[in-house]
């Protein structure tokens, strides 16, 4: 197995694993602008890149995946919520198993962030049939959670965003690596590391915002002072193929 983090701009974090041994590889969370250099990642690796995924409909930057899929004969994969969008796509649910050779990701349905939002049980089956890390996308971070108030209905999604965090996420062995899809100066999460990866365990264990009380974690991010999302409207247009 391989794995790349890609530091993206507004300090996003972006991945490209896989098999080299059979040659097959899944991009995800990929900003426009990068496309060229996951294909070159990918040629210079000797994979193709099987599955372009985004974890969600960011809010923060434009996507690269679609056009990432296209250059790569790709499938792109958003979450089933997501259907309806003018564009096609391969729509994820939650439990469903991507493989890609030796390499399994398992989507992981975690909305908080957004309604939409996924995480990516990732298994290196080689090793053992046990998942090795989880992509965490923007629903839990190193220090810090994803902001529920993006979309309005703060309240509510940050009480579902307390369910999946607390029963998805850190129902996981404690073993388990967290690559998050942003790092520290991302506008998607308040307290964030700079530290690009973690443990399940060691964020229950330090990161502040993970108050295990529901009411205290939901006033928590719910009541959160965070910076305003620039030109967000018009890159969530361009994100759902609605560009003005």
């Amino acid at each position: 197995m391989f794995l790349e983090q890609v530091a993206c701009a507004k300090s996003s974090l972006a991945y490209l694993f896989g098999c080299a041994g059979q040659g097959l590889a899944i991009a995800v969370d990929v900003h426009a602008g990068d496309e060229a250099t996951f294909m070159t990642m990918a040629e210079q690796r000797g994979v193709r890149i099987r599955y372009v995924i985004d974890t969600h409909i960011h809010a923060d930057h434009v996507s690269g995946g679609r056009r990432l899929a296209e250059l790569a004969g790709a499938e792109y994969g958003l979450h089933d919520s997501d259907q309806g969008l003018p564009f096609e796509f391969l729509p994820l649910g939650d439990g469903q198993i991507l493989r890609v050779g030796n390499v399994s990701a398992q989507v992981i349905h975690t909305p908080g962030h957004t309604d939409d939002s996924i995480c990516l049980a990732v298994t290196d089956h080689s090793r053992g049939d046990a998942p090795w890390f989880m992509l965490t996308g923007h629903t839990l971070f190193v220090g810090g959670v994803g902001r529920p108030d993006l979309h309005g209905r703060a309240t509510e999604m940050a009480e579902k965003l307390y369910d999946s965090i607390f029963g998805r996420i850190l129902s996981q062995p404690d073993y388990l690596e967290i690559l998050p899809g942003a790092q520290a100066g991302s506008v998607c999460g308040g307290g964030i590391s700079g530290k690009p990866c973690s443990t399940i365990g060691f964020e229950k264990k330090f990161n502040r915002s993970l108050i295990g009380k529901r009411e205290d974690f939901v006033a928590q991010v719910r009541d959160a002072v965070l910076p305003e999302v620039e030109e967000m409207q018009m890159i969530v247009r361009a994100n759902t193929g609605r560009a003005m």
